[in-house]
């Protein structure tokens, strides 16, 4: 018993992997069970032994999206004792998520994703939500040990440092890659960071005009 419901378990990891890779490749308009069957290698009819229909698969794919981000939170988190690091680290592999695939923007500023599709909405907030709070648990760490501003709130760096992702994953998005997503990350964090971190008695201030000069892509 437990056996199989490893097996089932590992089956709708594999259909919602599918139809995660399915959106990126095609868009949201284009889904269908029987395309994921495909991609999974099973007949159409198959599909609906662990999904009812397409709405509990997008189900799941938002759950594998919260799964990666949760994943980059800890390995962030692993990687290194210092707070200002450990921001900058998730915020690069953020940067590495949106480019590894394009399903996310593709989902997500899909109006057919959200319109009369209060649960997912819902979903989509949650998670947002829950990531934000870990952004601000690394903020706090770092006032608590000197390395941040304690003057500042947690909550407003945590959406300054998401700021930096969006508009610019938007603008990558629908130039189909022609927007350099990750200099701009590298950039921006050199700015966000001198704001935010706490000022050392006689160390060097970055020059911010110089590091953010230079034509966009």
């Amino acid at each position: 018993m437990a056996e199989r419901k490893l097996d089932t378990e590992i089956r709708r990891e594999q259909i919602a992997e599918a139809a995660l890779s399915l959106v990126a490749d095609r868009g949201l308009s284009r889904l269908s069970m029987a395309a994921v069957a495909r991609r999974v290698g099973l007949v159409p009819s198959a599909i609906y032994r662990h999904f009812k229909n397409k709405d509990e698969v997008l189900l799941a794919v938002l759950d594998r999206i919260e799964t990666r981000m949760e994943e980059n939170v800890r390995a962030a988190g692993e990687e290194t004792p210092d707070p200002l690091q450990r921001i900058r680290g998730l915020l690069m592999r953020h940067v590495r998520f949106l480019r590894e695939g394009r399903a996310v923007p593709r989902l997500i500023f899909a109006d057919d994703f959200h319109r009369g599709h209060p649960e997912r909405n819902a979903r989509v907030q949650r998670i947002i939500a829950g990531y934000l709070g870990r952004i601000g648990q690394f903020v706090r760490q770092g006032q608590e040990e000197g390395g941040i501003r304690p003057d500042l709130d947690p909550a407003t760096i945590a959406m300054m440092v998401l700021g930096i992702v969006v508009p610019a994953g938007i603008l990558w998005h629908v130039t189909e890659g022609g927007f350099d997503v990750t200099r701009h990350a590298e950039r921006a964090w050199q700015i966000l960071r001198q704001a935010i971190a706490a000022e050392e008695p006689g160390g060097p201030r970055l020059d911010v005009n110089r590091s953010s000069q230079g034509p966009e892509q």
